[in-house]
């Protein structure tokens, strides 16, 4: 029985997705649930899993192409009892395929039943002969395509990749590899330009003395990462400390449409996570309903599942607020930029033991830097220390005996 897979519905403001990588090629053996493809929708990546057990038989559309929710975009034969209805098997006839010449004059000959049984069209020969791609190179490019044909997109990378090396003179050589931006990186590289064009970025900083909250970490984590599993990091108490701080400084909570401020009655806190991929900042949904050791744990889950790819596309939509806790890398302060349409966002940097003056006396205290950065369109600098202050007392507030 053929069963179709058709592109998911991801979130209900998502309508389609870019197909970004196919994990298994036509003619391999699928288990229900594997992952075989990934996909990307704006700045998340998902995979997607096989909807049966069986043999891949027909991949419907290629790498980089942009799809429509529910466009079915691959076949699978099952032995599986059926629960949806089969499809017809589709046939296409090779095409004879013109015999470009490249730049040095070397004449390409392939049709669809030569060069390793690989089918090429016109388009790709063209771009071979264009750019003095000979036979033997072009049979070693990687197709990811229908059936592993080699598409534009394929020889566009392959020939992006190429390492290029210029002689600067007699006894020096430069190495170039040009390598091309993955389709997170251009999203990111996107969305940050457009937030420095749109926003009248500030930026403001302040140091907090987190003795309290140090002596409530070190007593709790090691039952916590016991009991829980997994361990407890001072974002908890940053985004509580923020959260009630959000509700004495709304303009903090708010954004700008036209001539209009829209001040957010909820809150929705984005927490930036670092993957190899680039930034992704899913949202803490309604933050402000949860205890300390609540948000730990989502915390935590959120982290795991964006470096897991398992984050969904809605769950990076309609944040109110985001902070990015650059601190793990150990740098001690930065100023990362506003995630639009947010008025703000606050930088954690890295948790350091420093010399402070406690009642006219030195003392050696766990010392964080936050860093905040304003959208000076809407909140003005008096109110950015205000609000940075907030925090900083908020968590220099906390009982050492707390009890989570």
């Amino acid at each position: 029985m053929k069963y179709e897979m058709v592109m998911p519905k991801l979130g209900e403001s998502i309508t389609e997705g870019t197909i970004i990588k196919w994990l298994k090629s036509v003619g391999d053996t699928v288990v229900k649930d594997e992952t075989i493809l990934e996909i990307s929708t704006d700045k998340v990546d998902s995979e997607i899993p096989a909807t049966h057990s069986g043999v891949l038989i027909e991949i419907l559309v290629s790498e980089g192409d942009v799809v429509d929710v529910e466009k079915v975009i691959a076949v699978i034969e099952s032995d599986e009892s059926p629960d949806s209805g089969g499809v017809e098997e589709k046939y296409s006839e090779p095409l004879d395929i013109p015999e470009p010449s490249n730049k040095v004059g070397e004449t390409i000959k392939l049709k669809s039943d030569q060069a390793a049984n690989r089918f090429y069209s016109p388009l790709v020969l063209n771009i071979a002969s264009q750019n003095g791609v000979t036979v033997a190179e072009l049979n070693k490019i990687i197709g990811r395509g229908v059936n592993g044909r080699v598409r534009k997109q394929d020889m566009l990378a392959y020939l992006d990749k190429r390492i290029n090396i210029t002689n600067v003179n007699s006894d020096a050589d430069e190495i170039v590899e040009i390598i091309p931006m993955n389709h997170i990186r251009k999203s990111i590289a996107k969305h940050m330009i457009q937030s420095k064009q749109t926003s009248a970025h500030v930026h403001l900083y302040t140091e907090v003395d987190m003795h309290n909250v140090y002596k409530i970490r070190e007593r709790k984590k090691a039952g916590f990462k016991k009991d829980k599993g997994y361990s407890l990091s001072y974002m908890p108490f940053i985004t509580e400390a923020t959260v009630k701080a959000l509700k004495d400084f709304p303009l903090l909570n708010a954004s700008i449409d036209g001539d209009s401020i829209i001040i957010k009655k909820f809150y929705h806190v984005g927490i930036a996570v670092a993957r190899d991929e680039g930034l992704i900042v899913p949202n803490l949904y309604h933050a402000d309903k949860y205890s300390l050791s609540e948000l730990a744990f989502l915390i935590n889950d959120l982290s795991i599942r964006a470096r897991n790819k398992k984050i969904k596309p809605d769950e990076v939509l309609n944040g109110t607020f985001s902070i990015s806790n650059f601190g793990v890398y150990g740098t001690t302060i930065g100023f990362p930029i506003i995630n639009q349409p947010q008025s703000a966002i606050l930088g954690v940097g890295a948790l350091k033991k420093r010399p402070l003056v406690i009642h006219d006396a030195i003392a050696i205290r766990p010392v964080l830097y936050l860093a905040l950065t304003i959208d000076h369109r809407l909140i003005d600098g008096a109110m950015g220390a205000q609000f940075l202050e907030n925090i900083k007392e908020n968590l220099e507030g906390y009982e050492p005996d707390l009890v989570m």
